[in-house]
């Protein structure tokens, strides 16, 4: 076995993100639509004499290195149940913002896993691979399939979803990152004893994905964690205004936060809203991207 496998994997955005209570696991059901969105990590695997993993680009500091990482943990899974070795070489060439709520360690997970079957040549049908993903976290089974789909249960039970055109993001990226679980418990402590209903997915918004409609998208787009994210760091109430303010269509955190995402309606409100933000003071770095995308891909 020689030579090396690179797999590109996108981040995401959740478009609706509906938050059940607590489950006796820990975790809540959701009712998650996922779009990919076109930044990028690249995930590149080669044989070597034991499991390490490195990493490059912004931000390439706070990534751990160790076997907590989802790239290696991804690695080792497969490696497990086809009764080999995870002596691989995983060099992450990082793009997503890290800590961001954009599912950047998800997909490292996905990339990781993908190129790892091709270089060992284990001919893992795509219901292995999703069920591996499940087994290491819930964005990672989306990272794999890319596009547009409805996540239920955790997020990992995933339908895909028709999507009828491009849809144009500006993302601000915070300093610092927020821990997805005490995001999850904010928002608990946030609802108190409220009676939380079922989550389901916005039909209103399920027809915007499917008419490509931008404008009917940014009326129905919701995220439940927002008010949590925003609690832990309430500088990010004066990015979303910033965005707001700049024409975007619609402004939300991404996820668990803490980077904001601001729907725009084409390439040049991108740009306008984009110069805004960076010159708002209110966030660290700004990202143009458009969705959907395909997921984790082999690429060599």
């Amino acid at each position: 076995m020689t030579g090396s496998v690179t797999v590109r994997v996108p981040a995401k955005v959740n478009v609706q993100l509906a938050v059940g209570g607590p489950r006796s696991d820990g975790y809540h059901d959701l009712a998650n639509v996922f779009l990919a969105v076109g930044l990028h990590d690249e995930v590149t695997v080669r044989p070597a004499d034991e499991l390490r993993v490195t990493c490059a680009g912004p931000d390439a500091a706070q990534v751990p290195l160790d076997h907590s990482n989802l790239a290696a943990r991804a690695a080792l899974a497969l490696a497990a149940r086809y009764g080999r070795d995870a002596n691989v070489h995983i060099h992450i060439d990082k793009d997503i913002p890290v800590a961001g709520g954009m599912a950047g360690g998800s997909a490292d997970g996905a990339g990781a896993l993908l190129a790892c079957d091709a270089l060992w040549g284990t001919g893992a049908s795509r219901e292995e691979l999703l069920g591996i993903c499940a087994e290491l976290g819930s964005d990672v089974p989306f990272s794999l399939v890319g596009g547009a789909a409805l996540g239920r249960g955790r997020g990992e039970l995933l339908t895909p979803l028709p999507v009828g055109g491009a849809f144009h993001w500006v993302f601000a990226v915070a300093d610092g990152g927020l821990s997805t679980p005490a995001v999850y418990a904010e928002c608990d402590r946030l609802r108190g004893a409220a009676d939380i209903p079922a989550p389901e997915a916005s039909a209103a918004l399920l027809d915007a994905l499917r008419a490509g409609d931008a404008e009917a998208l940014a009326a129905a787009v919701s995220n439940d964690l927002q008010d949590a994210a925003v609690s832990l760091r309430p500088s990010l109430a004066a990015t979303l205004e910033a965005g707001r303010g700049a024409g975007a269509l619609a402004a939300m955190v991404s996820g668990s936060g803490p980077t904001t995402a601001f729907l725009v309606p084409d390439a040049a409100g991108a740009r306008k809203v984009a110069d805004a933000l960076q010159s708002s003071g209110t966030c660290r770095a700004v990202r143009v991207a458009a969705g959907p995308v395909p997921g984790a891909t082999v690429l060599s």
